[in-house]
């Protein structure tokens, strides 16, 4: 429970005040609450009508969107949430990991700076919502907070709605904490030390050492990246720089893109068609990480170790390694108090 006293020299009716704290905010997409029709169907309608992700005029959209793709997504997406569902908790292991992460940030950030500060999460579609997590913070005594998207590379489907759900969360407080929001990380030493740890502990399990990492991303449309948006470059660095950190050379990785939506272009190479190149062209080993998710979730879990594990096996690959995502490994971890602490600095020194 939060501690509150009335401030110094006030008078017997002015209300107790809340301990002032410094909240740290964590971020992610989000998940459906179950895999069912309609709880699919309201996660799916957030998501789909969000201007970031989808940015085409609502006029052309939403009909076809609450129509059509909404009358039968929910059943395709529920069946693949349902295959990897966490059943004892009743959650998707996004929520479950997110928890796991949210509980040793928590446990690092006290050891390092005690009870001014306390840590959070948040999803950007489905719950706990942005809303409410910025109203308990304040309601706890943050007078200020920092919001962390766990997006290493910055994409405005991703990074920047999450701010704008932040910002339009402290758009209905009265009295607004000061805030700041941390940047893409994709180049930050301990993230791309983090990642090369799961690589290395990841093929000393193996056999026979993979003939390619496949780096894949999630994708977006061609033409945003055309318009200024910075993820692909970002993408491609961060490959770079795990490749240097693991000694490897350029041959030894390939940077591909995943999860393609709609009619248009998208960024390529396409991973589901390149794992079926490279089989066919003679590559009988590969290993795939996806170094754009914090952590394990339905594009990881279902659709790199389902749909592109068997598009690269139907088309002759023999063997298919899937490297996990960093969720709430021990590096991982040190690498993101590392980079809150850093974001802090000014505020909690």
């Amino acid at each position: 429970m939060t501690e509150a006293t009335r401030p110094a020299h006030a008078p017997a009716t002015h209300p107790a005040l809340p301990r002032e704290k410094v909240g740290i905010l964590l971020a992610n997409l989000g998940t459906p609450d179950n895999h069912d029709y309609w709880s699919m169907r309201r996660y799916l309608s957030e998501f789909l009508s969000d201007k970031r992700v989808i940015d085409y005029p609502a006029w052309k959209w939403q009909p076809l969107l609450q129509t059509v793709i909404l009358a039968k997504r929910p059943f395709s997406s529920g069946a693949n949430y349902r295959l990897i569902w966490n059943t004892e908790a009743n959650e998707s292991p996004l929520m479950t990991i997110t928890k796991a992460q949210t509980a040793k940030v928590a446990e690092t950030m006290s050891a390092r700076f005690g009870a001014r500060v306390m840590v959070d999460f948040c999803m950007r579609y489905g719950n706990p919502s942005t809303e409410s997590k910025v109203r308990e913070m304040v309601a706890q005594g943050c007078s200020r907070i920092l919001f962390f998207p766990l997006y290493p590379q910055y994409a405005g489907a991703t990074t920047a709605t999450a701010n704008d759900q932040f910002f339009r969360a402290l758009m209905k407080e009265k009295w607004q904490p000061a805030s700041r929001t941390v940047p893409a990380y994709f180049d930050h030493p301990a993230f791309i030390e983090a990642l090369a740890q799961s690589v290395e502990r990841t093929y000393a399990t193996l056999d026979h050492r993979p003939d390619l990492l496949v780096c894949s991303y999630h994708g977006m449309p061609e033409r945003y990246l055309t318009s200024g948006d910075p993820y692909h470059c970002q993408c491609q660095k961060t490959t770079r720089l795990l490749k240097e950190r693991l000694g490897w050379e350029s041959s030894d990785l390939v940077t591909t893109f995943q999860s393609k939506f709609g009619p248009e272009e998208w960024l390529k190479p396409y991973t589901v068609e390149e794992v079926a190149r490279l089989a066919q062209a003679g590559t009988k080993r590969i290993a795939v990480i996806a170094p754009a998710f914090s952590a394990d979730c339905i594009e990881t879990l279902e659709e790199i170790n389902g749909e592109i594990r068997e598009s690269f096996e139907h088309a002759g690959g023999e063997s298919f390694t899937y490297v996990p995502c960093l969720n709430d490994d021990d590096a991982h971890i040190a690498a993101l108090g590392e980079i809150i602490a850093e974001n802090l600095r000014g505020w909690v020194d």
